[in-house]
C-alpha cells in the first residue's frame, strides 16, 4: 500500500515537472538550466557520466530511429567494477556468469515524457521513487557501501517499459512490462538474492 502511494506521487511529480507548474528536486535527480544538465545531489564522478548517458540516448535517436523514437540508456554500477559504460534498448549492462552485484543503475530516455524508478537495496529495502523528464538521468541503487541491488521497479510517463534482471541463483527471468501509469518490477525481493544485470526496452 505505501509503495503503492509513493508510486503515484512519484508519477504525480512527474506530470507536473513537464507541464513547468512544479520543480523537480529529488536527490539524485538532475534539473536543466539554460540547456544545460546540472546535479541536484551529487554522486562520484556525475557530470561526464551523465553527459555520456544523455549523448547516448541522443546517438540512438540519430542512429537507430524507429517509428515511435522512444529510447531507453542506461549503465550499472557493478561490486569491483564501478560504473559501466552506458548501453540502450535492450542491450545488457552488468555481469552474468560472474558472481558480481549490481549496486545502482543509471536511466535516461526519450520520446517518452520521463522515467520514474526505485531501487529494492540490501539493508535498505525500497528506495524512494525518483522521476525525471526526457534526456535528464534518474539513479537509483547506492555505489561506495557493498550493497547489493536487489529489484527495480520502473515506469515511464507513456506507453510501455519493459525490464528483464538477470539474478543470483536465477539467472534471466524474462521481460516484465508496464504500461503508464503502472510499474514494471524487476529482481527480487525477500529472498536475499541481488541483481547481477539488466535489459531495459521502452
Amino acid at each position: 500500500m505505501i509503495r503503492n502511494v509513493r508510486r503515484m506521487a512519484a508519477l504525480f511529480v512527474l506530470i507536473m515537472s513537464m507541464t513547468g507548474l512544479y520543480a523537480l528536486v529529488t536527490p539524485n535527480a538532475f534539473a536543466t538550466s539554460g540547456g544545460t544538465a546540472h546535479i541536484s545531489g551529487g554522486y562520484g564522478s556525475t557530470n561526464s557520466r551523465q553527459a555520456a548517458l544523455v549523448a547516448a540516448v541522443r546517438r540512438e535517436a540519430v542512429l537507430h530511429p524507429n517509428a515511435s523514437d522512444r529510447h531507453i540508456c542506461y549503465a550499472a554500477h557493478v561490486e569491483n567494477i564501478g560504473w559501466q559504460q552506458p548501453v540502450c534498448d535492450g542491450v545488457t549492462t552488468g555481469t552474468t556468469g560472474q558472481g558480481l552485484r549490481m549496486e545502482a543503475l543509471d536511466i535516461v530516455v526519450s520520446g517518452v515524457g520521463g522515467v520514474c524508478a526505485a531501487a529494492h537495496v540490501e539493508n535498505i529495502g525500497w528506495q524512494p521513487v525518483t522521476c525525471a523528464g526526457d534526456n535528464i538521468n534518474v539513479m537509483v541503487g547506492t555505489t561506495g557501501r557493498g550493497l547489493r541491488m536487489e529489484a527495480l521497479d520502473i515506469s515511464v510517463s507513456s506507453g510501455t517499459v519493459c525490464a528483464n534482471a538477470h539474478v543470483e541463483n536465477i539467472g534471466w527471468q524474462g521481460s516484465r512490462c508496464a504500461s503508464t501509469p503502472s510499474f514494471a518490477l524487476a529482481g527480487t525481493t525477500g529472498q536475499g538474492l541481488g541483481m547481477e544485470a539488466v535489459q531495459l526496452t521502452v
